[in-house]
């Protein structure tokens, strides 16, 4: 009996890629305003705190939908989630150009926010489901490295674009290149032959929810997705607005191709499962969180050229310890995996609007240091009460 696509099959390939286009999408997507803050700032005359907004209430649309997706992916299975994930969310690119106000855009972001879950809720489920154990690792690390890939490719692309040309531009290349992934999976995208549907009540599936909510180990992982998520999105959301002053007092176009580092995120998070296996999970994910701690660090120098390599540092640390984290909720979870891994990324993405908006008054008030210190201080103080927690469960 089959246990999943391996590397000979046609179909893993297939799988892995596809899934990858559609989530470099949804992470282009995702993130695509983030460079463009401080251009809506001035064109529609809003506060940093409300401009941050196009993110955090993205993230809100999309812990929404997670919640509701994942209850119905354990049921009627994953593809097709996915399809109607990229149709949904493409669109809004098309309108939003066109609105007059700031708090339409806004209203339009929670809509757009809702209807890219689809790609998140089901992505690893579908691949641990399809495909062979002994390749999870990499169709995982893969598939993460395409997250990093996408969130690279909208932050550079915007930015540039915004820049020389406009950002309106800019969102209507984004939606038509979700069109074309959509038909490309339309065609190629496998189906899931080893799902396997949930035949209990609906009662019973959101009881899933719940049952992994009592489970400790999974609540660490949780927490541990959103606290790196913080201090990745905190940093990276308040960066254009620092650059863009004293000392540096760089051009949009500059800033952005400065996310050029998320390269070596998407490098480290398929050496991360070969260094989990040679040397545990625990102990290289801990590695990663103090080389991201390391970096965010580094970014206080008034050297353009230390910022960015700490930058790297950052992307390189976080993506490491993220893709192990994402593993370890599969490898916890016993039963209603798509559920788990909805509240792995509602956690996840909690961390995004936290690091997007929660953070804005300590910019305000403290700026970049305050920014520097927050993303720091709280990985290292959530590592020590995850140590103490493990030592005290003899984990």
């Amino acid at each position: 009996m089959q246990e999943g696509y391996t590397l000979q099959d046609r179909a893993f390939w297939f799988l892995v890629f596809g899934l990858g286009l559609a989530s470099m999408f949804t992470f282009s997507a995702m993130y695509a305003t983030q460079p463009l803050m401080p251009k809506f700032t001035e064109q529609f005359n809003v506060s940093v705190s409300l401009s941050s907004m196009t993110m955090s209430i993205m993230t809100i649309g999309l812990i929404c939908g997670l919640v509701v997706v994942g209850v119905l992916s354990d049921r009627n299975g994953r593809s097709q989630f996915v399809k109607w994930s990229l149709l949904l969310s493409a669109i809004p690119f098309f309108i939003i150009p066109f609105l007059p106000s700031f708090s339409l855009i806004l209203l339009l972001r929670f809509i757009q926010g809702f209807t890219m879950a689809g790609v998140p809720a089901v992505g690893l489920a579908y691949l641990n489901e399809e495909i062979h154990p002994k390749y999870q690792g990499l169709a995982t690390a893969l598939y993460i490295s395409c997250n990093g890939l996408g969130g690279m490719i909208g932050r550079i692309f915007t930015g540039i674009l915004a820049e020389r040309y406009s950002w309106e531009l800019a969102f209507f290349i984004i939606g038509s290149t979700g069109i074309v992934i959509l038909v490309l999976l339309i065609m190629t995208l496998p189906k899931s032959n080893y799902f396997t549907p949930s035949v209990v009540s609906l009662r019973k599936d959101i009881d899933g929810f719940f049952y992994h909510l009592r489970n400790p180990k999974l609540l660490m992982v949780f927490g541990l997705g959103f606290i790196l998520q913080l201090s990745f999105t905190g940093v990276w959301t308040y960066l254009p607005f620092y650059l863009s002053e004293v000392p540096f007092s760089l051009s949009l176009d500059k800033i952005s191709l400065i996310y050029a580092a998320y390269s070596f995120g998407i490098i480290g998070a398929p050496i991360a499962g070969y260094l989990a296996a040679r040397f545990t999970v625990k102990r290289v994910r801990a590695i990663a969180l103090f080389v991201l701690i390391g970096g965010v660090l580094l970014t206080l120098s008034h050297s353009l050229l230390i910022v960015i390599i700490g930058m790297c540092i950052v992307c390189g640390g976080f993506f490491t310890a993220h893709s192990l984290t994402a593993t370890t909720v599969s490898q916890e979870a016993t039963h209603h995996k798509g559920s788990a891994s909805s509240l792995y990324l509602i956690s996840y993405y909690i961390g995004v609007a936290g690091g997007s908006t929660l953070l804005s008054p300590v910019w305000e008030y403290a700026g970049w240091l305050g920014i520097v210190m927050s993303a720091s201080f709280i990985p290292l103080l959530y590592y020590a009460f995850l140590r103490l927690y493990q030592r005290k469960q003899g984990i």
